[in-house]
């Protein structure tokens, strides 16, 4: 079994589903399960923390109980999924996680990219490229938690960790497995962490086969799903895609994520006319006075499609909001809001939740008591439905990923009533 640690929930989904596309059996975990929960036979299995912005003790801490997890359930290779904008700062927590990885699986050479080429991303001579543009340079460059304000890797990463970090050049990466192995084998000793060009899905999966054998792999969806494929290429086994229908019933569409893409799918949704409420820190500074406030607009609804409950907000609006409350404050405020609301709308009988943003689907699923599920078919490419264990239907979007029309047409089937 392959065991994955993923630092926020949409992107355990998204590495989850990369392991499904293969045809593999795969569980997803939110938080740190007891060891009896994982289900025995998976080829994969991943646990969703929510470590992403912690103090890096904490992230740390948490990482290695997960993987004490997964290595008690039978994970012969770890993977430490983050996000392919490589979202940090420079104390962490890519840096220190992996260096506490490191020591857990007894190794001291780790290879990771954060490529996923599917989603636009890219690595070329070291550097970071989301949709052609260097990462320094995208929407990453403003993020309220993570801005990200350099594209080399290595710097990157050796701002927040030991061991020094060196690239593997895009030729070697085109020679093959081969060349990729005789390069690992000649870094070993002068620096930890090699991150690999990989400017296609044809470099992924070059890596992933030079990697087979590595006790710990770290990176994006792309290389995870890169993995998967030459682990089944290696076993000899039959790709399958078992067809699973899109989940059907009362829905409605919690966002909380301020990324671009996630303001434009909201936009999308007033455009549809869907009925749209904002939870406001500023209006009321207590998240179980907002909760209340949006479950009684709720409430009031007439009969119709599936609502809109969110947070989310515009860069120079969310400054606002952050100045005056504080970035943890308002953070703590809507994150207990939309845990409450997701809560009461439980009770109400909504039974699939459309989530925008990884702080939100973690607020979700943890107020939901939601402790794995099943990954199901894909709303959007590394976004999928997962069937939970509370017998919910939940679609757990990363604030960057899917097309613009994707909350209308995640929430469609199925009306208010």
């Amino acid at each position: 079994m392959i065991g994955i640690i993923a630092d926020d929930v949409t992107g355990a989904t998204d590495a989850a589903v990369a392991f499904r596309r293969q045809g593999l059996r795969v569980g997803v975990y939110f938080g740190l399960p007891d060891a009896s929960v994982i289900e025995p036979g998976l080829d994969a299995a991943v646990i969703a923390l929510k470590s992403r912005t912690l103090p890096s003790p904490d992230a740390v801490g948490q990482t290695l109980k997960a993987a004490e997890l997964l290595r008690v359930a039978g994970a012969r290779q770890l993977y430490f999924k983050y996000c392919s904008t490589f979202d940090s700062t420079p104390s962490g927590n890519i840096g220190p996680v992996l260096d506490a990885l490191a020591g857990f699986a007894g190794t001291d050479l780790v290879v990771s990219t954060p490529s996923s080429p599917e989603h636009g991303r890219t690595t070329y001579n070291g550097y970071l490229f989301v949709h052609e543009l260097l990462l320094s340079e995208s929407h990453m460059r403003n993020h309220p938690l993570t801005p990200m304000t350099d594209s080399a890797l290595t710097r990157l990463m050796d701002a927040q960790t030991r061991g020094g970090s060196v690239v593997i050049d895009h030729e070697t990466v085109r020679r093959g497995p081969h060349a990729i192995r005789e390069r690992l084998d000649h870094a070993r000793g002068a620096a930890r962490y090699l991150f690999p060009d990989a400017i296609t899905d044809d470099d992924l999966l070059a890596i992933a086969h030079g990697v087979l054998d590595e006790p710990l792999v770290a990176g994006a969806a792309g290389l995870a799903g890169a993995i998967a494929r030459a682990h089944v290429e290696r076993r000899g086994v039959s790709i399958t895609d078992d067809f699973q229908p899109a989940p059907t019933g009362r829905a409605v569409v919690l966002a909380g994520s301020c990324s671009r893409r996630t303001l434009e799918q909201i936009e999308q949704m007033h455009r549809a006319g869907r009925p749209a409420y904002r939870l406001d820190a500023l209006g009321a500074q207590d998240a179980s006075s907002l909760a209340r406030e949006a479950l009684n607009w709720y409430d009031a609804l007439p009969g119709g499609p599936a609502p809109l409950i969110y947070s989310s907000l515009p860069p120079t609006e969310l400054h606002e909001v952050q100045d005056i409350l504080g970035v943890e404050r308002s953070a703590e405020i809507l994150e207990g809001a939309i845990g409450e609301v997701a809560r009461g709308l439980r009770d109400r009988g909504v039974v699939r939740f459309v989530a925008a943003g990884g702080e939100t689907s973690g607020s979700i699923v943890s107020a939901l008591g939601i402790q794995g599920g099943i990954i199901g078919p894909e709303a959007a490419l590394g976004v999928p439905w997962i069937h939970t264990d509370q017998n919910l239907d939940v679609l757990l979007k990363s604030g960057n990923f899917g097309e613009p029309n994707l909350l209308v047409a995640a929430s469609t089937e199925g009306t208010h009533p």
